[in-house]
C-alpha cells in the first residue's frame, strides 16, 4: 500500500479522500491557496504545503506548483478528487513522467472520453445506443444550420472538450440556432481552452442516469448500479438518489453497456457512464466521467463498496475486492448538495462567514462537508459546502429521513440550498420518482412540477 499520497483538491472532496486514507493506514499531503489556509482539508492532512498565494481559483489548477510540492513531500502518489485535474490527461502524463501514481484511469482513456465527439464514436462501435447529431465538430454556422435541418429542432449544442453544463445551449430555431453556437463556442473556449462544439438531437425533459463502474489493471470490470441525477440546475447536479425507479430490464441494459463502454477504452480505476433516458426506457449514452463523481456516497451506501478506497487499491496494482456476482443493491439512499447559494435569487453564490452550523444527524444518516462554525466561504471556488446523504430500507425511508435531516440543519447566515431541497422532498412530482431534467424549471415557473 502507498504510505504517503497528496491530495490534489480542496473542499469536502479532499477531506474524503484523506478521511479514506487515514483509514487504510496512508499519510496525506493537503495542498491549498491562501484563501484556503483554514479550510478543514488543511487541518486534516499530516502535512500541507501552500500552492498559491494569490486569492484565485487558479492555485489548485497550477499543475507545475502540485508537482513540486508532491517531489517536496515525497509522495508516491497523487489523488485529484473530481475536477479539472482529474480529467486532465496532461496532468496525469507528467505524474507518470514523474514516476507519481495518478490516482485515476490512464491518460489515453482520459483524453479519449475527454473529447466527446470522439467518445461518441467510440461508444457507437462499442454498440452503445447515441443521441442522433452531428458525426463531429461543426466548422461554421452554415454547417450547423445543415445539420439541425436535418435533426430537427430543438437540437443542442455541446463542447467538444465540456463538462459540467458550460458550452451546451438549447436551439428551436434557426435564428437561436446561431446564436447558440456563437455562445457555445465562446463559452467552451473560455472554459476549456477548445472552442470546438458539436450538435445532437435535443431531449426534451429525459432523465439523467448513470452508471458506476470499476475496473482493475487485470482486466475485470464490474458496475455499482445506476444513480438518478435528473434534478439539476443550468445542468449542474442538485440531487441524486440510488437506485433509480426504472425497470429491472432497463438497469439490466445500462449496467451491461457501461461495462461494455469501459471495456472499449481498456478502463482501469473508477469512472461513470451517463445516459438520458426517454419516457419510453430508450437509452442514449452521454459521455463518460473518467473520475470519481460528486454524488458517489449514494452508491456506496448502498452497495458496501467504499469507492475511494478501491480508487487506492486499484492504482496500487491490486485487483477488485468485489466481482459483479457479490454486488447487491440494498434499499435506498439520497444525496442532497447544499450550495452557498440562494435559490431564490437566481441562484447567486453567498460566499462569507459561517457563524453557526448544524447538521442534522441520527441513524442512517451521513454528512460530507469541509465547513464549520467560523469558516470563511471563498468566493473564488465551487459553491458546495456539504453533501447531505440518507439511507432507508426503500426511496421512502430514504426521504422522510431527509426531510428531518434537513429541518436539524441550520447554516446561518449564509443563504444555501436548503430551503429549496426541503420543496423537493415535499413535492409530489419528486415522491413519484417524476424526476426529470426540467423538473426545477417547472418548479421555479410555476411554483409546482405538473405530472405528465
Amino acid at each position: 500500500m502507498f504510505s504517503k499520497i497528496l491530495i490534489a483538491n480542496r473542499g469536502e472532496i479532499a477531506v474524503r479522500i484523506i478521511r479514506a486514507c487515514k483509514e487504510l493506514g496512508i499519510q496525506t499531503i493537503a495542498v491549498y491557496s491562501k484563501a484556503d489556509r483554514d479550510s478543514l482539508h488543511v487541518k486534516l492532512a499530516n502535512d500541507a504545503i501552500c500552492i498559491g498565494e494569490a486569492r484565485s481559483a487558479d492555485s489548485y489548477l497550477n499543475i507545475p506548483s502540485i508537482i513540486s510540492a508532491a517531489e517536496i513531500a515525497d509522495v508516491e502518489a497523487i489523488h485529484p478528487g473530481f475536477g479539472f485535474l482529474a480529467e486532465n490527461p496532461h496532468f496525469a502524463e507528467i505524474c507518470e513522467s514523474c514516476e507519481i501514481k495518478f490516482i485515476g484511469p490512464k491518460p489515453e482513456a482520459i483524453r479519449l472520453m475527454g473529447d466527446k465527439s470522439l467518445a461518441r464514436d467510440t461508444m457507437r462501435k462499442a454498440g452503445l445506443p447515441l443521441i442522433p447529431g452531428s458525426k463531429g465538430v461543426l466548422k461554421d454556422q452554415e454547417e450547423a444550420l445543415r445539420v439541425a435541418k436535418k435533426l430537427t429542432y430543438p437540437v443542442i449544442i455541446k463542447a467538444k472538450a465540456g463538462g459540467g453544463g458550460k458550452g451546451m445551449k438549447i436551439a428551436h430555431n434557426d435564428g437561436t440556432l446561431v446564436s447558440a453556437f456563437l455562445t457555445a463556442r465562446t463559452e467552451a473556449d473560455a472554459a476549456f481552452g477548445n472552442p470546438e462544439v458539436y450538435m445532437e438531437k435535443y431531449v426534451k425533459g429525459p432523465r439523467h442516469i448513470e452508471v458506476q463502474i470499476m475496473a482493475d489493471s487485470f482486466g475485470h470490470v464490474i458496475h455499482l448500479g445506476e444513480r438518478d441525477c435528473s434534478i439539476q440546475r443550468r445542468h449542474q447536479k442538485l440531487l441524486e438518489e440510488a437506485p433509480a425507479m426504472i425497470s429491472e430490464k432497463l438497469r439490466r441494459k445500462m449496467g451491461e453497456a457501461a461495462v461494455r463502454a469501459a471495456k472499449a477504452v481498456n478502463y482501469e480505476n473508477v469512472g461513470t457512464v451517463e445516459f438520458l433516458v426517454d419516457d419510453e426506457e430508450r437509452f442514449y449514452f452521454m459521455e463518460m466521467n473518467t473520475r470519481l463523481q460528486v454524488e458517489h456516497p449514494v452508491t456506496e451506501i448502498v452497495t458496501g463498496v467504499d469507492i475511494v478506497k478501491e480508487q487506492i487499491r486499484i492504482a496500487q496494482g491490486e485487483k477488485l475486492s468485489v466481482t459483479q456476482d457479490t454486488v447487491k443493491c440494498n434499499g435506498a439512499a439520497i444525496e442532497c448538495r447544499i450550495n452557498a447559494e440562494d435559490p431564490d435569487n437566481n441562484f447567486m453564490p453567498s460566499p462569507g462567514r459561517i457563524d453557526k452550523i448544524t447538521f442534522g444527524a441520527g441513524p442512517h444518516v451521513r454528512v460530507d462537508s469541509h465547513a464549520y462554525a467560523g469558516y470563511e466561504i471563498p468566493p473564488f471556488y465551487d459553491s458546495m459546502i456539504a453533501k447531505m446523504i440518507t439511507w432507508g430500507r426503500n426511496r421512502q425511508e430514504a426521504i422522510a429521513t431527509m426531510q428531518r435531516v434537513l429541518d436539524e440543519t441550520e447554516i446561518s447566515p449564509v443563504k444555501t440550498t436548503i430551503p429549496l431541497h426541503k420543496r423537493i422532498m415535499t413535492n409530489p412530482a419528486f415522491l413519484k420518482g417524476k424526476n426529470t431534467t426540467l423538473f426545477i424549471d417547472k418548479l421555479f415557473q410555476t411554483g409546482k412540477v405538473e405530472e405528465e
